[in-house]
């Protein structure tokens, strides 16, 4: 595959009178609570098992003819506890810019925010990925838990999928092509064991991480702060990183510096593609672990967010 056919950024479905603009129930907390598991806890489809080689995270590629690519990807989460919000200027702007993206959803966010998930399956340039039904800590969960946390998610994004092909036949439109199942997943907390990794693989799910954190914790929706954390993040990217960063208002001003960090790498010549075609660009470069920046770095994140990560008192046991 061609570096620059890859790299094409992708021109906005011209379809769906839906507003990209943010409102009232996009906000943190806007809309309520539901800690039930969803109406199905298996998908219908389910992925054939990873070969061994793949087995692990991928931290970035190596592309193969070092064209100057890289994906944006984004976390959009909650715990089992509370609901985050769903942030539109992100996903406006890529829209607007024709950015290809890679949206790491969990699933219980995904039934939270159900309107604007449909919304975002009709666009091509966004590419929905498993990040867990309620940000379960890969390191703690049981080995029931762990599943429930890939497969309810997988389910749930099933069912909306369905909802939006449902609603396209009753409209007398053609139904957009969505992926029947998201393929790739992320660790909450990037934390994980041997044993997850394996559990993982034999899921279908390829563990896509990240070699470039692009939010310190800091407020970026100071201009001026965004600006110096953007050039911060722009002189970290190589050919064939991952960028991290969120898309559920839980960081502060993530869209600020959204913007600045896309001006910085289009000014040293960078394209923009999903992580599945970032994979298909070169070699993925795996490891069994998963952290921040550094091996352990988020160790301490055990023993926080309850007692498995999801936030509550009692073991997540797919029950």
């Amino acid at each position: 595959m061609q570096a620059a056919a890859c790299a094409q950024e992708v021109a906005p479905a011209s379809s769906g009178a839906a507003s990209w603009l943010p409102d009232a129930q996009d906000a943190r907390k806007a809309l309520p609570n539901n800690s039930t598991p969803p109406s199905r806890r298996e998908p219908a489809t389910m992925l054939a098992p990873l070969p061994s080689a793949d087995v692990g995270t991928i931290r970035r590629v190596t592309i193969a003819d070092g064209a100057k690519v890289v994906a944006l990807t984004f976390d959009m989460c909650e715990l089992d506890t509370v609901t985050t919000g769903c942030d539109m200027e992100i996903l406006g702007f890529l829209r607007t810019e024709r950015i290809p993206a890679t949206l790491f959803m969990g699933g219980k966010w995904m039934r939270t925010h159900a309107r604007r998930v449909m919304q975002i399956m009709g666009e091509p340039q966004f590419e929905i990925a498993n990040h867990a039904w309620s940000h379960g800590n890969f390191a703690l969960l049981s080995p029931a838990g762990l599943r429930a946390q890939v497969l309810w998610t997988q389910a749930q994004y099933e069912l909306l999928r369905e909802q939006v092909q449902s609603e396209a036949r009753a409209q007398g439109r053609p139904e957009p092509a969505i992926a029947p199942v998201p393929t790739l997943f992320r660790l909450p907390y990037g934390r994980c064991n041997d044993q997850a990794l394996q559990a993982l693989a034999n899921l279908g799910m390829q563990v896509v991480q990240w070699d470039v954190v692009a939010e310190s914790g800091a407020d970026n929706t100071r201009p001026e702060h965004a600006r110096h954390e953007a050039h911060l993040v722009a002189s970290q990217v190589r050919p064939g990183s991952i960028l991290l960063l969120h898309a559920n208002l839980v960081p502060k001003g993530s869209a600020q510096l959204l913007r600045d960090t896309v001006a910085e790498l289009r000014a040293k010549g960078y394209s923009f593609v999903t992580a599945s075609t970032l994979l298909g660009m070169g070699k993925p470069q795996h490891t069994m672990n998963g952290y921040f920046t550094s091996p352990g770095d988020n160790k301490a994140l055990d023993g926080q967010f309850g007692i498995d990560g999801t936030g509550r008192r009692t073991p997540f046991n797919g029950n």
